[in-house]
């Protein structure tokens, strides 16, 4: 998959396809034009995650360009490259919104890196207009579970959400932390403002610091024009640090500004400007270790572990696994595809070391490889499951060997298995689900269904 899709638009051959090239050996699916009105028909065509445009062109010029980009599609960052160039185009695009004004001849190294920058700012701002439209179309996004360990995380988030204090979720990936962070907020006196949350492990400190705080003009190379930063953009709701144990000392020590002082400095500024956002943070490190090597500030810590919640993995709530299969189930296919007692089973007893995030992916990969609407354990021993998964699936399966399965159906199959299951243990039910490795209702469940309950005592 490539990293991101560019439009290169320049009228002299020999930059456009050098431009075109250099950028597609870093990973990017790469257009070009030569005319400004082309530009325009292809980004109405398909959607450009960076747009790198020369300002002298045919048909439309590079400022004309741009101000139709803003009219369309004003999310998509437009980098200005020109060997023409005058304060009054530089002001222009600046007013306009340009990403980025440079001046050719440009270093190689320059260009690649305002486009990741421009790439990470398309991302980002993507990625928060639709968590926020999600927000205000659903409320909030469904938590699913019953058991014990994840009532008590409902319970926490009932509670939590009444104050402002700041909370530190710990908890593997794939648990479930930026679904705490915003039942958080969508219960709080702050659910009409914006949640803005932000990966502190995807971007590069430089422009990681830009973004959390903002940045003056003139603050470094190719700072145009202020920019606000995303705390400044939360004001009044929620602010989401995901993988907060990924930031530098540097980034560290404003955060700790933030907390302390409700208050941020931007980059190259000296006045700081007062904020009043929810801080909820979350990691998947041991905050211990690190703050014991020295990597992350105890301080910062005793700031952010306000009110910490933990959320548990799902194998240490094995319960829920069932309620979470339909749920997802229901989501894939709108209640058109079931799945078997044994596939069931076997879900319940695997590790899910990814979590909920894993099982999510594992029941829509289910549901594409199911030959009927139920997902069997023959579905599961496919080779793009786990293998671990697939062992339980094949322990499955082989343990209907022998028992003379040819022209039967499934239920006949199970029938047959459960018999022959309950005859080996005297009729002792206790003793028969453990050998299935079911639990003793859904033995209880089964017998009713062939007509067996009766049988046997325990």
């Amino acid at each position: 998959m490539p990293n991101g899709r560019i439009l290169v638009v320049d009228d002299e051959d020999s930059i456009r396809e050098y431009l075109s090239m250099m950028l597609e050996r870093e990973g990017y699916e790469v257009s070009s034009s030569a005319d400004g009105r082309k530009a325009v028909r292809l980004c109405a065509k398909g959607a450009f995650d960076v747009v790198v445009t020369d300002i002298q062109l045919p048909g439309l010029t590079g400022i004309e360009l741009l101000s139709s980009l803003r009219e369309s599609d004003p999310s998509v960052p437009v980098i200005i490259v020109t060997g023409h160039a005058s304060q009054e185009s530089a002001i222009e695009a600046l007013n306009l919104g340009a990403f980025y004004y440079l001046l050719k001849p440009v270093s190689n190294e320059e260009l690649k890196q305002v486009v990741r920058n421009a790439l990470e700012m398309h991302r980002l701002r993507d990625e928060n207009v639709e968590l926020e439209r999600a927000l205000h179309a659903d409320g909030e996004r469904e938590m699913v579970g019953s058991s014990e360990e994840i009532n008590s995380v409902f319970d926490l988030i009932d509670r939590v959400a009444k104050t402002s204090s700041t909370v530190l979720l710990h908890g593997e990936s794939g648990t479930g932390k930026e679904l705490v962070a915003r039942a958080v907020h969508a219960r709080s006196a702050r659910a009409d403002k914006r949640f803005v949350t932000v990966n502190c492990g995807a971007m590069p400190e430089t422009l990681l610091e830009s973004e959390l705080f903002g940045h003056v003009k003139g603050s470094f190379t190719g700072a145009i024009r202020d920019k606000r930063g995303l705390f400044v953009v939360a004001e009044g709701g929620t602010f989401f640090l995901d993988e907060v144990s990924e930031t530098s000392p540097a980034i560290q020590v404003k955060l700790l500004r933030v907390l302390q002082e409700r208050e941020v400095v931007p980059v190259g500024g000296t006045k700081p400007v007062k904020v009043d956002v929810r801080v909820i943070a979350a990691t998947n490190a041991d905050l211990d270790q690190l703050m014991a090597d020295g990597r992350f500030r105890k301080d910062l810590f005793y700031r952010l572990n306000v009110i910490p919640i933990t959320i548990p993995p799902l194998r240490e709530r094995r319960t829920d696994i069932s309620l979470l299969v339909v749920h997802f189930l229901s989501k894939l296919t709108s209640g058109s595809v079931g799945v078997s007692d044994e596939a069931m089973e076997i879900l319940r007893g695997y590790d899910w070391p990814g979590n909920v995030r894993e099982l999510e992916n594992i029941m829509e990969r289910a549901v594409i490889l199911a030959d009927a609407n139920e997902i069997t354990a023959a579905d599961l021993n496919v080779s793009i499951f786990p293998e671990q998964l697939r062992k339980k699936a094949r322990s499955s399966e082989e343990s209907t060997e022998g028992l003379g399965v040819t022209g039967l159906t499934l239920e006949e199959v199970e029938r047959r298995y459960l018999l022959q299951t309950l005859e080996g243990t005297g009729w002792k039910k206790k003793a028969a689900a453990e050998i299935l490795g079911i639990n003793p209702s859904t033995l209880y469940r089964k017998l009713q269904r062939y007509g067996m309950e009766g049988e046997g005592d325990d």
